[in-house]
């Protein structure tokens, strides 16, 4: 008999658009069970806002896992510090964001719960709280003590991840280091063949300059950083090419034999990955002990609780998270 699959999601943000599209997704049925990591109060008023006829029914993880049936929301409660008002931010609400990452990480790492799904947070106010916060990628790596983590967007066209986050574009140089790379290409080879059932992954990597440095004319990286790490990775049998030019690296005819892109810095994908697939991209977090995906987008505070959230993303994200659990 098939175990059915425990797929945890986290609230977000409670301001935001979050509750909205859990709420909107809550209304179809699912093979898996789904339970929402928030505040049950906070839904039901989203809920009544929003006009969703919802059923909310809280539940601890000891429970038997059941299907997703659609207009139920199975909710793993934890409560809000402060109330709400849709689309204002409050302070004191950023620990509560914190603590349902925390409990979803938990869940996972004692295998009472096969994945994560999150919904967006805000990182602002999380750090204007006092929290360090530089995103959920960072949080899950620190949190669950691996060394390195890798942003993985999963497109309809492409896959492309990230050797660098959430830093400012001055320090991503000094950030292109071996290891860097050798770390971010062995998690990326090592993910697809994991998460995506790809056997021996084909990779592009991305220059660091513009047309991959130009024989050193528009920058050093690529000659003095670059070739000689891919050529060792190459020679220990992974399949790369590059760096080539990243104004190149995502034509059809480029990624028509590669599995996977890697680019250098957060502003060399993220544009291409909202063009290509905004509201229906994941982001894929690589490296952690259990699969955790996400929207491709953040809070929406100008649209929360006013009927006009996209829940294509979220719905994107928790189908991929179905699919690849084993």
């Amino acid at each position: 008999m098939t175990t059915i699959k425990r797929i945890l999601i986290t609230a977000g943000e409670p301001a935001g658009i979050g509750p909205d599209i859990i709420l909107q997704m809550a209304a179809q049925a699912f093979e898996a069970e789904l339970i929402v990591v928030g505040d049950p109060a906070l839904l039901a008023e989203r809920a009544l806002q929003l006009n969703l006829p919802i059923t909310m029914v809280t539940v601890n993880l000891d429970q038997a896992r059941v299907k997703h049936e659609a207009g139920v929301l199975r909710v793993l409660p934890v409560k809000l510090n402060a109330p709400v008002i849709a689309g204002t931010l409050k302070l004191e609400n950023a620990a509560y964001v914190i603590e349902t990452l925390k409990i979803a990480a938990d869940a996972c790492l004692k295998h009472q719960a096969d994945a994560v799904v999150t919904a967006p947070v805000h990182k602002g106010v999380i750090n204007d709280a006092g929290i360090a916060f530089s995103g959920h990628t960072e949080f899950f790596a620190d949190y669950c003590g691996v060394p390195r983590t890798l942003m993985l967007f999963v497109c309809d066209a492409f896959k492309v991840a990230l050797a660098t986050t959430h830093l400012p574009l001055s320090a991503v140089p000094a950030a292109m280091t071996p290891l860097c790379l050798t770390q971010a290409l062995t998690l990326l080879n090592d993910g697809l063949k994991q998460w995506f059932n790809i056997p021996s992954p084909r990779l592009l990597v991305c220059g660091l300059n513009p047309h991959a440095g130009e024989d050193g004319h528009l920058g050093r990286e690529e000659l003095d950083v670059m070739v000689p790490c891919l050529k060792t990775l190459n020679d220990a049998g992974f399949r790369i090419k590059g760096p080539v030019s990243a104004d190149t690296a995502f034509t059809s005819k480029s990624l028509s034999d590669v599995d996977a892109v890697l680019a250098m810095y957060h502003d060399q994908a993220l544009p291409l990955v909202k063009y290509a697939s905004f509201g229906h991209a994941v982001n894929v977090t690589l490296g952690l002990p259990f699969l955790r995906t996400s929207v491709d987008h953040g809070t929406a505070l100008d649209v929360a609780g006013r009927g006009g959230a996209d829940a294509g993303s979220l719905l994107a994200a928790l189908r991929l998270a179905m699919r690849r659990v084993d």
